[in-house]
């Protein structure tokens, strides 16, 4: 079961962002557990080297670790990232909590609506060690009201796409399977010449003779 955290860069309730995590949490396919994080307007600001870790900053540093990976859905304000999110992301990266982490991003804006929020994005993660993975980064774009009154995206082909999504996420968070090991036939037709022992002279009380492997002729 794969353990994914979802994290808005919105502290808007109604925020479109929020609501296609909020949605993706609750068409989750089989095999994937989505958490949305909700505590982000309660973070307080970030300090850098402080000794004395508030208690909010150490839950969402338990849910990042605890999570098979993160997936991020964040406006664009001022050309770059909500003070919000790169407080959330400040607070991280001051320790190893995103290091080698896979983490994705979904984009429900329209192309050139939050470019500079997804590069500033993906710039703080590679600072912060963390596996950003491209296969699984995805831009579904939703209108200002795809959202309903309880805050879910209700159109069906958005949750085909969140489903996929997190799909990918989880695939991507599979180790890479280690290369096959070369049969014996195929190191023999590589060193057709195999040293071995020829044990009848061991029987006739004399030294072993050494012999060599050939490779059988075609009839």
């Amino acid at each position: 079961m794969a353990r994914i955290l979802l994290i808005s860069g919105s502290t808007r309730e109604d925020s479109l962002q929020t609501a296609a995590l909020r949605t993706a949490a609750r068409v989750a396919p089989p095999g994937v557990t989505a958490v949305l994080y909700d505590a982000l307007r309660v973070l307080p600001a970030f300090v850098p080297l402080e000794r004395r870790i508030p208690g909010s900053v150490a839950l969402v540093r338990e849910q990042v670790e605890a999570a098979d990976g993160v997936l991020f859905c964040t406006p664009e304000y001022g050309g770059s990232l909500p003070g919000s999110l790169k407080n959330l992301l400040d607070w991280l990266v001051d320790g190893p909590h995103l290091t080698g982490k896979p983490v994705a991003w979904l984009s429900v804006a329209a192309p050139g609506q939050d470019d500079g929020a997804r590069a500033a994005l993906e710039a703080v993660l590679h600072h912060g060690g963390a596996r950003v993975l491209r296969s699984a980064c995805i831009r579904i774009p939703l209108g200002p009201n795809a959202a309903d009154a309880h805050g879910l995206v209700a159109d069906q082909q958005f949750h085909q796409a969140a489903q996929d999504v997190l799909l990918s996420l989880s695939r991507s968070l599979a180790p890479p399977e280690p290369p096959a090991q070369p049969s014996w036939q195929a190191y023999s037709s590589l060193y057709p010449m195999v040293p071995q022992t020829d044990t009848s002279a061991l029987r006739a009380g004399g030294r072993p003779r050494p012999t060599y492997w050939q490779p059988p002729t075609g009839s």
